[in-house]
């Protein structure tokens, strides 16, 4: 394409409103006028689009309203579950240092632009380990929530396939649009992908996969946030560990954190007569999600009966529920 052509096709783009593809003309531009030998004139190029880049993602961030949400296509929706949360931290009920540790990623997120104009960057690769129901899938939620940005769920049953090779290309897919559309991309149960590369079932095709994600990783320096998940860390691979800013530890919740949780769920209920030595009790070895599922039924229970009082033994039905649920399973 010639300098005239890149100049009406950049019109074209500009009048149409397409921001994508007035960046794509002008980078096309950039590198005519190299190949043409004018480096001064490419240089110049290149830096006003690293300039309006880096003020269009600063507008993204800084804006009231959310990062638009660009729904997978093609082969991607089949990889990717797209979705806007509207979690918030002050919703969960977190140790104090686990909230502290998820607030400053936040933190960073936003002011992301001093960070790196002290060659500085944020924190944007977390891996969370814990056991299930520990609030990993909800904390994931709620910072794509507080920073207004997508959550895009990987869909393993489409990422993983049956022939050499083809979990590797598709988790290049899911890169490729982890740098392309901002936003919070998530990995559940991490380790159906990040086993160890010497585990006694290793194969080939698992070392390939593995090794893929930790180059794709290592190379991603895009404005999106990587967060995996994992209830299993013990059979993650090691070098995993390195490849993240940071590694959050959850754990089962201590008894005021089971009580908060209670009473966040129960906060439109009167809870005046429940007796909280009995229920600490019933709550022991519970997760946050069944604590959380049991102070909903006693919440349903409640209504039903045409009250709007929580009493002990409702609770603690429900949450020795939750333990035989768990015996069963």
């Amino acid at each position: 394409m010639s300098t005239s052509r890149h100049i009406v096709a950049l019109l074209q783009s500009h009048i149409a409103g397409d921001d994508d593809r007035f960046m794509s003309v002008a980078t096309q531009l950039a590198a005519h006028e190299a190949r043409q030998g004018h480096g001064k004139l490419a240089q110049e190029l290149r830096e006003l689009i690293d300039s309006a880049k880096g003020r269009s993602s600063t507008v993204a961030r800084r804006g009231a309203g959310p990062v638009p949400l660009a729904q997978p296509k093609g082969e991607l929706s089949g990889l990717l579950a797209a979705r806007y949360s509207d979690i918030r931290l002050n919703s969960m009920v977190l140790a104090p240092d686990l909230h502290a540790k998820l607030e400053r990623v936040i933190k960073e997120q936003r002011q992301q632009e001093r960070l790196r104009a002290h060659g500085l960057s944020p924190r944007r690769k977390l891996l969370l380990v814990g056991p299930p129901g520990s609030g990993k899938t909800m904390s994931a939620a709620a910072l794509a929530g507080e920073l207004k940005l997508p959550l895009f769920t990987v869909l393993y049953d489409g990422l993983i396939g049956k022939l050499m090779g083809e979990t590797a290309t598709r988790l290049r897919l899911v890169f490729d649009a982890i740098g392309l559309q901002r936003g919070v991309y998530f990995f559940d149960e991490f380790d159906a992908i990040g086993a160890q590369r010497a585990g006694q079932n290793d194969v080939g095709e698992i070392r390939r996969v593995l090794n893929s994600f930790l180059q794709f990783l290592e190379n991603d320096d895009g404005p999106s946030l990587i967060i995996a998940a994992t209830n299993h860390p013990e059979l993650l691979d090691r070098a995993l560990f390195r490849r993240f800013d940071d590694v959050i530890t959850y754990d089962l919740p201590t008894p005021d954190i089971a009580c908060g949780i209670v009473e966040n769920r129960l906060s439109t209920f009167s809870l005046k007569t429940v007796e909280w030595s009995g229920v600490l009790e019933a709550m022991a070895g519970l997760s946050q999600a069944e604590i959380a599922r049991a102070a909903d039924e006693a919440a349903k229970g409640a209504v039903l009966s045409g009250s709007n009082e929580i009493s002990t033994a409702m609770l603690i039905a429900a949450l020795q529920e939750r333990h035989t649920a768990n015996t069963s399973q």
